[in-house]
């Protein structure tokens, strides 16, 4: 998998900014005060910095932004990166920093003179982890081309900086393991490749377990089942394990739809466009990232995860539009649309993670309707929950990561929408309000005391242009709201 680029951590040598190669960066704040590193190069260049704050350009410039000089007088350094941030700003201004210094070096090498009293210095370096991010494995690299700079972060007290970072660098690697899955074409990410690179997480002190179809039919996933019957491609479940908290709590469960690739079945889809259903497998993508962030940074919380594993493909053998499929609760599902195959997915999942684990709460997460999309736009997730307490902090941890995430409603009414003639429930039920009652139908699922949340990532797990925090494709949004919803709620202290 891609890994964030490895950042060392020095302590500040102002006489060693002079010959330091490639690129520096320095910051100062929106009112142009500088740290001692930022004074440091000002003398080097010859009061360029001043300059740069007096100039009525300055002015217009946002905190967040980068200025940049190209081969500044006094320096070895081909450019110098000036990033404006507020010293006091919060943890999601400072990332959103980091990763502005990090799209600028595009890809080159970096030394970032950080001066004491950046309260989320951790943070600005997490953001230059994370935008440092590319999916390039299945390009032919150029002749010549450079190899991947490195990232050298001094600062006063670099031994505490590395420990408070180490731990968001562990989130940053997470994310990138999100991001890959969510971008890999789907004749790659088969659902045994998928799998596979689940199990060799056990290095990381995970349980991991793969059921195959036998084990599947035997527990009487069938609606599970009814998706991938289409497809050559073996139906899979797989439960991932991190057991850091009290041996005897209650895990916090979370559910993956992992549909590497969507036809929309016999409801096949229009072609324009479905190329990009090799990301329908990411609420499974975000469940992995998240579990990896956990495994690697130790939390101490018991967090199990369980991910479905299909591809949805029109043949001989797919389920048709008007056949009915029982649940492994036992309720009758008449298939109306097999393009809405997402809920057949996580119903039976849902189910057996609270059969076999009695969770403290779950969470499911899914790239589930075009509805999400129309309502949100690309900025939120839509949240669906039947517990306040639950999606209340979900909701905080979201917000406090940045991570766009927007509460929709739920009601018995929506339940008529779903009334079938022939058995227990349809799987759709018409276009109004499509996202909602996607998130009904699962409700239905959802055992008596247990909190849960519905997240429909339809809309925020691939984006067309470029994030603030990511290159344009996947985002692996949802791994650090669920990494900060655990350590806020469910991690021992």
């Amino acid at each position: 998998m891609t890994r964030p680029t490895p950042i060392r951590f020095a302590e500040l040598d102002l006489d060693g900014l002079a010959g330091a190669a490639g690129r520096v960066a320095v910051t100062i704040t929106p009112e142009g005060k500088m740290d001692p590193a930022a004074r440091r190069v000002n003398r080097l260049s010859k009061g360029a910095l001043a300059r740069l704050v007096e100039s009525a350009g300055f002015q217009k410039v946002s905190s967040g932004e980068v200025i940049s000089l190209a081969w500044p007088a006094g320096m070895v350094a081909e450019a110098l990166d000036i990033l404006v941030l507020s010293r006091g700003g919060d943890a999601v201004a400072a990332r959103k920093g980091g990763a502005a210094l990090a799209k600028q070096a595009g890809g080159a090498s970096v030394l970032l003179a950080l001066g004491a009293g950046y309260r989320q210095a951790a943070a600005l370096v997490q953001g230059m982890a994370l935008r440092g991010y590319e999916f390039d494995v299945h390009k032919t690299a150029p002749e010549g081309k450079a190899p991947a700079g490195e990232i050298t972060v001094m600062s006063p007290k670099s031994d505490e900086l590395k420990a408070q970072a180490a731990p968001l660098l562990a989130v940053a690697e997470g994310v990138f393991m999100t991001r890959d899955l969510v971008n890999e074409p789907s004749n790659v990410l088969t659902t045994t490749e998928f799998a596979a690179r689940l199990e060799e997480m056990r290095t990381l002190g995970l349980e991991v377990e793969v059921l195959d179809e036998p084990e599947l039919e035997k527990l009487g996933m069938r609606t599970l089942l009814s998706v991938g019957q289409g497809s050559a491609t073996p139906t899979k479940v797989v439960v991932m394990q991190w057991k850091g908290g009290d041996p005897d709590a209650a895990p916090l469960a979370l559910i993956g739809k992992g549909v590497v690739f969507d036809t929309g079945g016999i409801s096949i889809k229009p072609a324009a466009g479905m190329e990009d259903m090799t990301m329908d497998m990411g609420g499974a993508g975000v469940v992995a990232g998240t579990l990896r962030a956990l495994a690697l940074r130790k939390a101490k919380a018991n967090v199990v995860g369980v991910v479905g594993l299909v591809e949805n493909m029109p043949s001989g053998t797919a389920t048709r539009p008007g056949d009915v499929v029982k649940s492994m609760k036992g309720d009758t599902v008449e298939i109306i649309n097999t393009d809405a195959e997402g809920r057949l997915v996580l119903c039976d999942v849902m189910w057996y993670a609270q059969e076999r684990f009695k969770p403290v709460g779950m969470i499911d997460l899914a790239t589930l309707t075009g509805a999400i999309i129309i309502g949100l736009g690309h900025e939120n997730a839509g949240v669906f929950s039947n517990d306040d307490a639950l999606c209340g902090d979900f909701l905080k941890a979201a917000a406090a990561e940045g991570e766009g995430a927007w509460r929709m409603p739920l009601g018995k009414a929506y339940d008529d929408m779903l009334k079938s003639r022939i058995a227990d429930v349809k799987n759709v039920g018409g276009r109004p309000a499509g996202s909602i009652t996607a998130a009904q139908f699962l409700q239905r699922f959802v055992q008596e005391g247990t909190p849960w949340i519905h997240l429909d990532i339809a809309g925020v797990a691939l984006i067309k242009e470029g994030t603030d925090l990511a290159p344009k494709g996947a985002t692996g949004w949802g791994v650090m709201a669920l990494d900060r919803l655990v350590r806020d709620r469910f991690e021992a202290a």
